[in-house]
């Protein structure tokens, strides 16, 4: 199941991939706040398991959007921004994710 986005029970989900690092525990808390502060409703998995095991429930759930957030990106400067409805990801800043997102449920 993939939701649409005018009826998802979250408008997107964030995966952090390096659960207790300082980095990347912050780069998550800083997503989600400027997610809810642009009035979205993110779904934040800080739990301690395996990328695998988060993307599983990120799509059992069936959110339409998925930020990963990791060491890789993070080093780069971007997370990666997925649509699990067409399959593409692609590399933003950190702030073009959120606004991609916003713009994304702008028009919904």
């Amino acid at each position: 199941i993939i939701w649409p986005e005018g009826v998802t029970p979250f408008h997107c989900g964030i995966v952090n991939l390096k659960q207790g690092d300082a980095e990347a525990d912050a780069a998550c808390d800083g997503l989600y706040k400027a997610l809810v502060a642009k009035g979205l409703e993110p779904l934040y998995d800080d739990r301690s398991e395996r990328a695998g095991a988060k993307f599983a429930t990120m799509d059992l759930i069936g959110l339409p959007w998925r930020i990963t957030v990791g060491p890789r990106g993070l080093a780069k400067g971007v997370v990666e921004l997925t649509s699990r409805r067409s399959g593409e990801s692609e590399e933003l800043s950190f702030e073009a994710a959120v606004d991609r997102i916003a713009q994304i449920y702008a028009t919904v």
